[in-house]
């Protein structure tokens, strides 16, 4: 598939955040090639001006030079938040290894969400920030099912570069996101990532916007056994799938001496070997509690 390829000349580069991640946004490029179906940034079309579907253009930012970069010490970057900074055209365009280039040296910290390999081209450099984090979305070990839902790395390219920069003691994560209720095999991703990464963050699936159809004609399409249960998932607002596989996960991992915290106690995560589990199904809860 073809992708619509722009070069944009911005004002900046650093986006201030109120993720709970990070106190800054940082997306060298608008859009993403790899046009994942469940992608979530997939509402920032609306922004964009194009009429191509989402993972059919891809805008490549020029900003002028960060000034003054230390002003970030003690900041955090979440970089990648709406696109895959190490998406196919950062080969050429190298705009991801530019902002890393301007931000080295600074004192801030950064975290990098990715489904790529290519990430590794920059792991020298990576190296050098205090804190860094970097994470590969994985929700499959099935290559079938992976190439149907995105464009991006074979998930045996995310898992080797994942080990190589675990070897190399930069905290990494495998971000189990998103959980395909009755398809992904949460148990099989965790013991495939041990000895890898240092942390396993599970997310479930939302359905919302445009994609919300498209999943459910494919799981329909696919899985018609799943037709009742995403139906009571997702229509009827029922949540006691999650609650029992939170349940469940959580006894398979205290036999197996894996610590297992909820996102609302994961301050408490002591890193090491084997891998902190994470559970971020109440995610939403948990923000409205602290809103409250």
């Amino acid at each position: 598939m073809s992708v619509n390829v722009n070069v944009i000349e911005t004002k900046g580069i650093m986006t201030k955040s109120n993720l709970p991640i990070g106190d800054f946004s940082v997306n060298p490029y608008v859009g993403c090639a790899f046009a994942c179906k469940y992608c979530y940034a997939s509402f920032m079309k609306r922004f964009t001006g194009h009429d191509e579907l989402w993972g059919e253009f891809v805008d490549v930012k020029v900003w002028p030079p960060i000034k003054n970069p230390g002003k970030y010490a003690g900041k955090e970057a979440f970089i990648g938040s709406v696109c895959d900074a190490y998406q196919p055209l950062e080969k050429k365009h190298g705009r991801t290894r530019a902002l890393l280039e301007q931000l080295q040296g600074s004192g801030i910290s950064i975290s990098i969400l990715t489904k790529s390999d290519l990430v590794l081209r920059d792991l020298d450099l990576i190296k050098t920030f205090p804190n860094a984090r970097v994470s590969w979305s994985v929700n499959t070990l099935d290559e079938g099912f992976r190439r149907q839902m995105d464009r991006a790395a074979s998930i045996e390219r995310r898992l080797e570069a994942m080990r190589q920069f675990y070897e190399a003691g930069v905290t990494t994560v495998c971000q189990l996101a998103p959980i395909f209720p009755g398809i992904t095999d949460v148990k099989a991703i965790i013991e495939a990532v041990q000895g890898r990464c240092n942390l396993v963050w599970l997310e479930d699936l939302n359905l919302r916007g445009d994609y919300r159809a498209r999943i459910i004609e494919w799981v329909h399409a696919n899985h018609p056994e799943l037709d009742g249960l995403y139906r009571d998932i997702y229509s009827k607002r029922d949540r006691s799938y999650w609650a029992a596989l939170d349940d469940e996960l959580r006894t398979w991992c205290a036999e197996r001496g894996l610590e297992y915290l909820r996102d609302d106690d994961s301050h408490r995560a002591d890193f090491g070997e084997p891998p902190v589990v994470v559970n971020y199904f109440y995610h939403s809860e948990v923000k409205k509690s602290a809103k409250g």
